[in-house]
């Protein structure tokens, strides 16, 4: 039972070369695609792509839920998240990887919690990503050679469509970094089911583009997928190190969030 998981987000679709595909079904209907379980470098882990096999599904219909509970059936502990993801700051610049500390949720409508009642739980989401992985994550990079920034906040929007200037202007004007349309529901949905979650963004363009820069030119779904693609390597190069690296038990917390979610 691979007790590591990993999310690919825009066209990040395959991981292994050898893998085992498993077709599981959850209470929360079936995942974006088969599970494929395989090993890279040498350590076993899961594979789901979020968007599933053909990126059949738009950010605000993909199946958070049942992905998580997917893994979490398989035995994961821990994920690795990657996702493509746009720069608000112009020091950020395309090709980067941010390791984010912190998120801000402007999504609306998404299902983003397993717990509707009569169970009710509030789970503590103050730290929405897993220090002990982050940490690692910012290591690997650096050992890797990646051009990489340890910290930075995501504002998650629903899509599917990009930001107006306007928007993207205002969450730069708050000092966030980077800009993502995934990373909500699924970091609190793995925090509820007592999964390490890593969110690391590889950044592929300056979202509506960035003020006095005339080179940081608004996104398109073309460079989105360029950029990604060019780096699909690196992404798995790094996924090999964090996992090699990780330490055989949890010393995070991430594991015991629920134990005091419940009044």
């Amino acid at each position: 039972m691979p007790r590591i998981g990993i999310f690919g987000g825009s066209g990040f679709y395959e991981l292994f070369g050898e893998k085992e595909d498993r077709r599981l079904k959850t209470d929360y209907g079936a995942p974006s695609a088969p599970v494929s379980v395989g090993k890279i470098g040498g350590v076993e882990a899961a594979f789901l792509p979020r968007h599933g096999l053909k990126h059949s599904f738009p950010p605000h219909k993909i199946p958070y839920k049942a992905n998580t509970e997917a893994f979490k059936k398989l035995g994961v502990e821990r994920i690795i998240a990657p996702f493509a993801a746009g720069s608000l700051q112009p020091e950020i610049r395309p090709g980067d990887f941010v390791i984010c500390d912190q998120l801000v949720d402007r999504t609306h409508n998404r299902d983003d919690t397993f717990f509707h009642g009569p169970d009710v739980a509030h789970v503590s989401f103050a730290e929405p990503y897993c220090p002990e992985m982050r940490k690692i994550a910012a290591e690997a990079c650096e050992k890797l050679g990646i051009s990489y920034h340890d910290r930075g906040t995501v504002v998650v929007i629903n899509g599917p469509r990009f930001s107006t200037r306007a928007e993207s202007d205002w969450f730069s004007s708050n000092g966030w970094e980077v800009i993502n349309m995934t990373q909500y529901p699924e970091a609190v949905l793995a925090r509820e089911k007592e999964m390490c979650y890593v969110g690391i963004s590889l950044i592929t363009d300056y979202d509506a583009g960035v003020k006095g820069d005339p080179n940081a030119k608004p996104v398109t779904a073309d460079e989105v997928a360029r950029v990604f693609r060019e780096n699909n390597e690196k992404v798995k190069k790094l996924i090999a190190e964090v996992l090699k690296s990780l330490p055989e038990e949890r010393d995070c917390g991430c594991g015991s969030a629920m134990e005091h979610a419940r009044l």
